[in-house]
Formats: C-alpha cells, sequence, structure tokens
C-alpha cells in the first residue's frame, strides 16, 4: 500500500469552511477520488481536534498466559481440567486440529 499523501490538513479544513467545490479542492490537493478526499479531510479534522478520533486496528484482547499441556504415553495430548472449564468444553466436544507456522491449531467444531 502506497504512503499517505502529505496534505495540509489546515488549508483543507478552511477550503472546506469557505464553501468550496468538492472538484475544486480535489484538483488543488490532486485527490485522485472524492473517498481520498473525504479519508483526508476527516484525518485533517481529528488531527486539530474538530472531530473525535476513531478508534482503528485490533482490539487488544487480553491475553492469556500460556499453560503447559502434555503428551501421554499413548500419544494423547492432556489439557488440564481447569483449562476445559475455564474455555467451556465438556466431554465429547470435538476439535478440527492442523499444524501451523508455529505450531498446532486446536479449534472446536461442536460437539
Amino acid at each position: 500500500m502506497p504512503a499517505k499523501k502529505k496534505v495540509d490538513g489546515a488549508k483543507l479544513i478552511k477550503m472546506v469552511e469557505s464553501g468550496k467545490h468538492q472538484q475544486e479542492i480535489m484538483k488543488e490537493f490532486k485527490f485522485n477520488t472524492a473517498a481520498q478526499f473525504k479519508a483526508h479531510y476527516l484525518d485533517a479534522l481529528m488531527k486539530t481536534g474538530k472531530a473525535p478520533e476513531i478508534k482503528s486496528g485490533r482490539k487488544k484482547v487480553k491475553t492469556n498466559t500460556a499453560k503447559e499441556v502434555l503428551v501421554s504415553k499413548r500419544g494423547s495430548v492432556v489439557i488440564p481440567k481447569s483449562m476445559i472449564d475455564e474455555m467451556g468444553f465438556a466431554q465429547g466436544s470435538k476439535f478440527a486440529v492442523r499444524k501451523t507456522k508455529s505450531g498446532i491449531s486446536l479449534k472446536a467444531i461442536g460437539k
């Protein structure tokens, strides 16, 4: 994705507030699309405090501390009961297991 174009936000806001037509503003700032113009206008408003910042990006999730599990003599993966209860699993729960770049993925698929 290309770097965001450097725009004089104060000048952009001033042109909009003065009633200039969108096409004229787009030509002045060399915006190719109305969406590009609106994105820069909103960004300028947020930077000046005229509009509240929009929360973006991934929501930070509470990270659980890693807990150890082990493989039994028979090759079964043993997950402690406390983890099973914490995650809401029950006897008979089914999982899809697949190898990933970082290890394995265990995904509940029903009962």
